[in-house]
């Protein structure tokens, strides 16, 4: 195994933020006594950023760690504030957290579960990092996640999509802002039916992985239901980078429609493949073919190029979102960066807010306090609408995007249009459902 590598440690200057905004949230004023890992003495607090600098999910993870070191910023007093102005809490001001300046380390997952892991360790043993957050894999999520269990200190995933990662991994110690696999079924359904019919044959391509394994199973859950057929299913090594042997048994199945369960790098290539086979020009069963990747990013229609236009998907964020939290983070991020931020870097961003957020409400790095005032936290101003952090699994719920591919993109950041806007209400499930069962939450571990 390779040994993952950390970068710098950043350090930004301090200052105000002012922000006007909604009500103002219960704060716990009450401070732990306890003894737990890397309780920061000093003026400064380290958290550690964990994200895929290598691999097939490098370019979200590049925008991940720009995203994190906006957010130091902006915790900092440093920059226009962000969603700090927007946020329905208003607990923070741009001092840090608690009057300490918030430092961070960053680590390469390089999308295996190992090096993360390997990674994780070495900030919170090496450099005191007291929170870890991170990651486009959702196995890097689940590796990470139940090291942090183990070592007591916070885990806010980053891009994590499988159902696993708050259904039968979750673990008290971990908090998932990103929507996951069902939820991006329950959206898609109906506006796969409306568009292609109930009637249709699908063959379905899916990463060999925890992520890939639940969103084909809520996918072809949520299509059967509605009359669909599931011709096959065939997994695919998540290193695998040419998919032509895979997409020519899909010319002879009978399937008029291709289900991509793919991502980053790998649905890029799947996707080029299934378009220089030409089946985007076939008819298949007096039906034209189609093709539909369940969860994709800008990041990916960009390298995707043509062959994303009239594509249907499902994403968590996108910065052609109108409400005052997206676009206060889209004037901050395209000022510090020059471009809009993907909704990798939206989901990063907020999770190191709400972190921050939590502890300034607990009045405690406690990683038990914070805990729990995250579980059960409602808020508004960060996108996507009200959201809550549900307190039996840790799962966010709020607003999911049902997107296409362009078909006349003014730009090469105008790659996505929003078809649907579906409602909190249409993707909630149970904490029981079947999808989620097993596992248990446990309980939160201080550490030291």
């Amino acid at each position: 195994m390779t040994k993952p590598t950390l970068s710098r440690r950043g350090l930004l200057k301090t200052g105000a933020v002012t922000g006007a905004g909604l009500a103002l949230p219960t704060i716990f004023t009450a401070p732990s006594a306890h003894a737990f890992t890397n309780n920061p003495t000093g003026s400064t607090v380290t958290l550690g950023f964990n994200v895929p600098q290598s691999g097939a999910y490098a370019d979200e993870g590049a925008d991940e760690l720009r995203a994190y070191e906006l957010a130091v910023e902006h915790l900092n007093g440093g920059g226009d504030g962000g969603m700090l102005n927007t946020f329905s809490s208003k607990v923070l001001d741009g001092t840090g957290i608690l009057g300490k300046k918030v430092e961070y380390v960053t680590g390469d997952t390089q999308t295996k579960s190992d090096a993360a892991r390997a990674s994780a360790k070495s900030m919170i043993e090496k450099d005191g990092a007291i929170m870890i957050t991170g990651g486009s894999s959702s196995g890097v999520a689940v590796a990470v996640q139940g090291l942090c269990q183990e070592a007591g200190v916070i885990f806010m995933a980053g891009l994590t999509h499988s159902n696993d990662t708050t259904g039968k991994d979750k673990k008290a110690n971990g908090f998932r802002h990103f929507f996951n696999a069902y939820m991006s079924a329950a959206a898609l359904a109906p506006v796969l039916e409306k568009q292609y019919g109930s009637d249709r044959k699908a063959y379905h391509l899916t990463a060999d992985y925890t992520w890939g394994w639940t969103q084909q199973e809520s996918i072809q859950a949520a299509t059967e239901a509605m009359g669909w057929e599931t011709v096959n299913n065939v997994l695919t090594p998540l290193a695998q980078t040419d998919f032509s042997s895979y997409i020519a048994p899909v010319l002879n199945s009978g399937a008029d429609l291709l289900v991509l369960n793919h991502y980053g790098g790998n649905m890029v290539n799947s996707l080029t493949n299934a378009v220089q086979f030409g089946l985007r020009e076939k008819q298949v069963n007096g039906k034209n073919f189609e093709i539909v990747v369940p969860l994709f990013s800008r990041l990916m229609a960009r390298g995707a190029g043509e062959n994303i236009k009239g594509i249907l998907g499902s994403t968590n964020w996108h910065w052609s979102l109108q409400d005052e939290g997206s676009q206060a983070f889209v004037r901050s991020f395209g000022t510090k960066y020059g471009f809009p931020p993907s909704q990798a870097a939206h989901t990063c961003y907020v999770q190191a807010l709400l972190y921050a957020d939590a502890v300034t409400r607990a009045n405690s790095f406690n990683p038990c306090d914070v805990a729990a005032a995250l579980e059960g936290f409602e808020f508004d101003g960060l996108g996507n609408g009200p959201t809550l952090y549900r307190a039996e699994d840790h799962q966010c719920f709020k607003d999911v995007l049902v997107v296409r591919g362009k078909e006349n993109p003014t730009s090469e950041f105008d790659l996505l249009e929003v078809v649907e806007i579906t409602p909190r209400g249409q993707v909630e499930y149970a904490p029981d459902h079947p999808m989620f069962a097993g596992g248990n939450l446990g309980q939160c571990n201080p550490g030291a």
